[in-house]
């Protein structure tokens, strides 16, 4: 028996929106895709709620393939809080940048920083990075190892 957690927030970065568009001939992508795609079927039910940020959407915004950019922004309109880019966003994603982050994944991180409970991203570097900094408010995870340990 799944227990599953209630009033989940969750970020799920540019590069996890993706996924399930990306080949699916790699098995790791391929399971990815099927955790996210969970995880957007538990947000459309109810259970979890998607947090996005204005960072986000201008990734989707500046996405070359049109389907694809439609399909992401299906996905977004599911989300219940959009964040804003305030100064202290831009500041900490600054901060965050000292750590070796690129400029979009250390805007990623500040802006779920403290307005979701995970943030989700099959981006392995970035993972690393983020969970080496010591004073973040969240937790950075992959969508299926996070997935696996919330149903257990």
């Amino acid at each position: 028996m799944y227990v599953i957690l209630c009033y989940m927030n969750i970020y799920l970065d540019n590069c996890c929106l993706n996924r399930p568009f990306d080949n699916q001939s790699d098995p790791r992508i391929h399971l990815e895709s099927e955790a996210i795609k969970t995880i957007i079927r538990l947000i459309e039910a109810g259970i979890w709620q998607l947090v996005t940020s204005k960072v986000l959407l201008f990734e989707i915004n500046n996405t070359p393939d049109e389907q694809r950019r439609r399909n992401l922004h299906g996905i977004n309109k599911m989300a219940s809080k959009c964040i804003e880019t305030t100064t202290s966003i831009r500041n900490r994603a600054k901060y965050f940048e000292i750590f070796g982050l690129q400029a979009f994944d250390a805007a990623h991180l500040a802006c779920a920083e403290n307005n979701a409970n995970v943030l989700l991203t099959v981006d392995n570097r970035f993972r690393k990075r983020a969970n080496t900094i010591e004073d973040i408010n969240i937790e950075v995870k992959n969508p299926l190892q996070w997935l696996e340990e919330v149903l257990k």
